[in-house]
């Protein structure tokens, strides 16, 4: 292998592998990593226009960009054109994009004559603080997000920021979603940290942004290597997920439009159920970060879906809630009760 200096590599083990992390990496040094002719390359239509350059040599499958497109039809499309262009137990399949990209291409990996090598080059600021790590791949079925798909971990991560100047500012909005979700649950240091700082300041400094970017990577990594199957802490990482997925497909919200009206509530519900006291700087927060909070929905049919969520229990759901700002808790509601606060809430 070159010498991928001054990029930072880091090797995490989780049970099934070790994956390799690299920080402030260049999508140049990828043929370093996976040699090209081994190698197909999946991603959208927006970031292959945006970077036509880069993808040159390589084998690549452009999908229409989008969540509506993150389902059963097109994995049968990508798995054809894999076909077709000889991909064998030897191929690395490579994802480059946003989550929608990462979750298509590590489920591909996994079924494709059944599991081959993936990594992912995340290319959205959500995709690359939370969306490519810890495994999780899927689709969606209908308005149900992700009931389709695996916790199998990726080969590698390479993480090259420059790929966030051709970001559109709702896409850096969404992903200070799951930043802020990750500081509320597990780091009351970097809620000061996003206090004192702005959107605009992130953009502009983008190696400001690549330390922000690794130790949002580091919070999620440090919670999935201890709880790699979700029966215990990882399921803090819901935080928001439970009620914004339910609203996110239902209402064509973003990912990140979806989870801050998700925080927004469960930080009411904390509030009233077990005694939180900063509901009102971490709605500013999210304000502050150009995200919406209250948000006007049909509770009964939220709820309705909610009972279809992988996160119940027969009549009730585990929910994250915040003891304080830096501390999330996991806190079983029945369907009942939760239908009730919302409503309260609503009205």
């Amino acid at each position: 292998m070159h010498n991928l200096f001054p990029m930072k590599k880091r090797t995490f083990h989780f049970s099934g592998k070790p994956v390799q992390y690299y920080f402030d990496a260049s999508f140049d040094a990828l043929k370093n990593i996976v040699p090209v002719t081994s190698a197909v390359i999946i991603t959208d239509e927006n970031v292959f226009q945006a970077h036509k350059k880069k993808f040159k040599g390589w084998s690549t499958i452009v999908l229409k960009p989008g969540e509506q497109y993150k389902v059963q039809q097109t994995v049968d499309v990508v798995i054809d054109q894999l076909i077709e262009l000889g991909a064998d137990r030897q191929t690395t399949l490579i994802g480059v994009g946003g989550g929608v990209i990462t979750d298509i291409t590590g489920y591909v990996a996994s079924i494709y004559m059944r599991g081959i090598a993936v990594g992912f080059v995340p290319t959205s600021l959500l995709a690359m603080v939370d969306a490519s790590i810890g495994g999780k791949n899927g689709i969606d079925v209908g308005v149900y997000k992700n009931m389709v798909g695996v916790i199998r971990q990726p080969n590698f991560l390479l993480f090259d920021t420059s790929f966030l100047k051709s970001l559109p500012l709702t896409e850096w909005q969404n992903g200070f979603a799951e930043i802020i979700k990750h500081a509320a649950i597990k780091d009351a240091a970097l809620i000061k940290q996003l206090e004192s700082h702005t959107l605009a300041s992130y953009k502009k400094d983008l190696s400001l942004t690549a330390k922000l970017v690794e130790r949002n990577v580091m919070i999620k990594t440090k919670v999935v290597l201890a709880d790699e199957f979700e029966k215990a802490d990882r399921k803090l990482l819901n935080f928001g997920h439970t009620l914004g997925h339910a609203l996110e497909n239902s209402y064509e919200l973003s990912h990140g439009q979806a989870i801050s009206i998700g925080m927004t509530y469960a930080a009411v519900i904390s509030e009233q159920l077990i005694n939180f006291k900063s509901r009102n700087a971490l709605v500013a927060l999210l304000e502050k970060y150009g995200l919406p909070t209250y948000a006007s929905f049909n509770v009964s049919k939220a709820v309705t879906i909610l009972q279809k969520d992988k996160k119940k229990t027969k009549d009730a759901v585990h929910y994250i809630l915040l003891e304080k700002l830096g501390k999330g808790v996991i806190h079983t509601i029945p369907f009942a009760t939760l239908e009730k606060i919302l409503k309260g809430i609503q009205s």
